[in-house]
């Protein structure tokens, strides 16, 4: 399976390529900015886009949808609860003193337990709200990997001080969709290294 993190925007977002390799069939997870840069990875490897997935819909993740759509032709997905912040994409920018645009909206939406298909490759949508309320892991069980976003990372978590975040809410879905993948997957955060949920289950400090 190809499997390649860009670091991307200008607060080094993980932007994650998959693509299945015989059918070269791929996803693009997201794209944050630094569009050319994906491009340029995906033409490497040689990939048709089927899906561009978001995470979920915070600017530094997003920023990038608009080019990565108009590049790949394919459709956007991202969990309902977040969709009405692609078009907030360059208000709340503006706030960090960031230049993004706004993003179309979602073609569909992302939903706990549903399986997105590239190719001979499959990944299970795990909701893991309280970074954001639609927040979500992607799990290649397969692979023995899952793409946690902004919900876990290396010896941390994601931050709950803005809207719509829960601190108990999302300790709670790090314990129930995540803590339960077995100790051996390796986990992807969207800023920063990758770490295994053994590793967070016996030393990340907030559990």
């Amino acid at each position: 399976m190809v499997f390649e993190a860009v670091v991307v925007g200008p607060l080094s977002v993980n932007c994650f390529i998959l693509g299945c390799e015989g059918t070269r069939e791929g996803v693009v997870v997201d794209p944050g900015g630094d569009v050319e840069r994906i491009i340029q990875a995906v033409q490497g490897h040689g990939l048709t886009i089927r899906y561009i997935i978001n995470t979920h819909g915070h600017f530094d993740h997003v920023g990038g949808n608009r080019q990565a759509i108009a590049a790949f032709g394919a459709p956007l997905l991202i969990h309902q609860a977040d969709a009405p912040m692609l078009d907030r994409v360059a208000d709340v920018g503006r706030m960090y003193g960031i230049r993004s645009e706004n993003s179309p909206a979602a073609d569909d939406f992302l939903a706990d337990g549903m399986e997105i298909g590239f190719g001979a490759c499959r990944m299970k949508v795990l909701h893991t709200p309280g970074h954001t309320q639609g927040g979500c892991c992607l799990y290649l069980a397969e692979e023995g990997r899952v793409i946690t976003g902004d919900t876990l990372f290396a010896d941390s978590i994601g931050r709950t001080d803005l809207p719509g975040g829960s601190h108990d809410q999302l300790l709670e879905s790090i314990r129930s969709k995540l803590f339960v993948l077995p100790d051996d997957v390796a986990a992807y955060p969207g800023h920063g290294p990758e770490t295994s949920i053994g590793h967070e289950k016996r030393h990340n400090p907030y559990f």
